[in-house]
Order: structure tokens, then sequence, then C-alpha cells
């Protein structure tokens, strides 16, 4: 008898945590109206925290993280702080081998240079360093991201390997599909309200993610239409990280909304225009529905201190 309770228990648990998603409809033909004019296919979760309303875009279909993935790895990192396995202040050394091209400015200085675990995951965010996320994965490794993942319940959420590196190893065999990583945009939403309800138990650690996310530097997706002021000197309200490759355009983030936070998780891929420029069409894209979303469930505020 006593099992059976438990039972029910935990399948009520379940239906109250399944209700809490509410499914905006008027918000979701919006976002459908802006996805259906553009030249690619995206895929969109966004949730607002405090009333539980959802809007979702094929939001389970897998698609290329490119940076974006870059967010579990800074994830298992802090976990890894918090079980004193590593620690913010511990050294790492830039190395030739882990010297890459793209996004980045690690790969222009001399090797040799000791950084902090925390600088370098910095880098990794704020300006996407290539480079850094391959230090990263020396310190961290690829297998302890991705059984964290596993643990959360992200099951299509897969970091692979090393950017601009070959994949080493057995691989699952969706790797030459996804490339850098793989994940949904319900999942990487998941990612971030865990980021947001400290699910990691350290709110330092927490309140240390949110604000690197802060200060991405690409804010020409989610940030674009919602912020007025200068983030290089004053803090944001949003809490972001994009990934781009030529047919990929993607953003993710927290938004400190009037009426408590939005989880945003934006993914376009297949897109028709490649263009490495502010107009491009997706980037565009993204940003109008982040407005929308804003707009329907609530204006911007000052950042969360």
């Amino acid at each position: 008898m006593r099992r059976v309770i438990v039972i029910a228990a935990l399948l009520l648990v379940g239906v109250i945590a399944f209700a809490t998603d509410k499914p905006d409809s008027s918000l979701e033909k919006q976002l459908e109206a802006l996805a259906a004019q553009h030249q690619g296919k995206v895929a969109f979760f966004a949730k607002d925290l405090k009333t539980g309303q959802t809007a979702a875009i094929d939001a389970d279909t897998p698609v290329q993280t490119a940076s974006v993935i870059k967010m579990s790895m800074m994830l298992e990192t802090m976990y890894e702080v918090k079980a004193g396995k590593h620690h913010l202040d511990e050294k790492l050394e830039l190395t030739k081998e882990n010297q890459v091209p793209g996004s980045g400015i690690l790969t222009m200085l001399d090797p040799g240079l000791q950084l902090t675990l925390k600088d370098v995951m910095t880098f990794m965010i704020v300006v996407s360093d290539n480079t850094a996320t391959n230090m990263m994965i020396d310190a961290i490794g690829t297998g302890p991201v991705n059984k964290r993942m596993e643990e959360m319940g992200l099951k299509n959420t897969y970091l692979y390997k090393k950017v601009y590196k070959p994949a080493t190893g057995p691989m699952p065999p969706d790797q030459k599909k996804f490339g850098l990583g793989k994940t949904t945009a319900r999942e990487m939403a998941e990612l971030l309200e865990s980021i947001e309800r400290c699910d990691l138990g350290d709110k330092t650690l927490c309140d240390t993610m949110v604000g690197i996310m802060k200060n991405q530097q690409d804010r020409d997706k989610i940030p674009r239409y919602l912020e007025k002021g200068d983030t290089t000197e004053e803090i944001s309200a949003i809490a972001n990280k994009t990934g781009s490759l030529d047919h990929v355009r993607n953003d993710v983030g927290i938004l400190y909304a009037k009426n408590g936070p939005i989880i945003i998780s934006a993914f376009t891929y297949d897109n028709k225009d490649t263009s490495w420029t502010v107009d491009n069409q997706a980037e565009v894209l993204i940003a109008k529905m982040a407005k929308a979303v804003v707009d329907a469930w609530g204006g911007m505020t000052a950042s969360k201190q």
C-alpha cells in the first residue's frame, strides 16, 4: 500500500509539473507567421518562468548548436567547481595545439600564456572564443559534460568534440550531421531554466554564470530590439549565448522582463541567407521573435542585481 501511495504521489507531482507549462496559442500564431516568412528552418521555445506560459515551434527537433553548446561546458565546469574538482582561479596554459580560427582572440596571442579557469570560461562565452573552448575541453572533458546533460534529462543535447578539430574516439553516428554539438530548442531552454533556478545549489556560482552571459558581446539577435543602452557600460538585462555558422544562426538567453524571467531559445538552420552582416535574415528574425515574446509577456526592466 505504501508503495502505491508513493507512486501515486510521484505521478501527481509529474502532472503538476507538466501543468505549469501553458501554451500561449495567440503568441504562437504570431511567431509562426514570422517563421513562415523565413527562407530556412526554425526551432523555437520560449517560457515565462513566472506564469508558465510557453510558445513553441518544432521545439523538440534536434538541431545544430554551433557555439550555443558551450553553455553545457560552462554548466558542467561550475558543477565541478562546486564539488572541489576544479577551482575558478586554477591556471590553464594557452597552447599552440588549441589555437584555432573563428571567433575569439586567444588564437592571436602567444602560446604559454597562463589564464585562470574563470578567465578561459569567460572568453568562451562572451566572445565565443573557440581556442578557449578547446582549453576548457582539455580541463573538463566532453564525457562529464554529456553525462551531466543525460542526468538532467537532456537526451538530445550533446557536445561531440573540440572546435575545428577532428572527432576522436568512438562517436555517435549523427556527429557528422551536427558537427560540434546538438540540442533541441526545448532542451536548451531547460538548461537555461536550470541555471536561473540554480539547481546547482550555489548562488554565487549561478550568479557568476548569469553575469558572464550578460556580457555576451554579440547583441544582434535576441537583444537587437530590446536593448537601448550601452551594455559595455551598464549591466544588461539579457543573459544570452549565440552560435553561428554559414547556414545556422542561433541565440538562447534569460531575459529579465518586468514581470519576471523569460527564457528564449531560438535556432535557425538551412538558411538561404548566409551573409555575415548585422542584417542577416535569420538574425533579424530571431530579434523579431524575441521582441514579440517580450511584448506579449511583459516589457524589459532593469538588470537583475
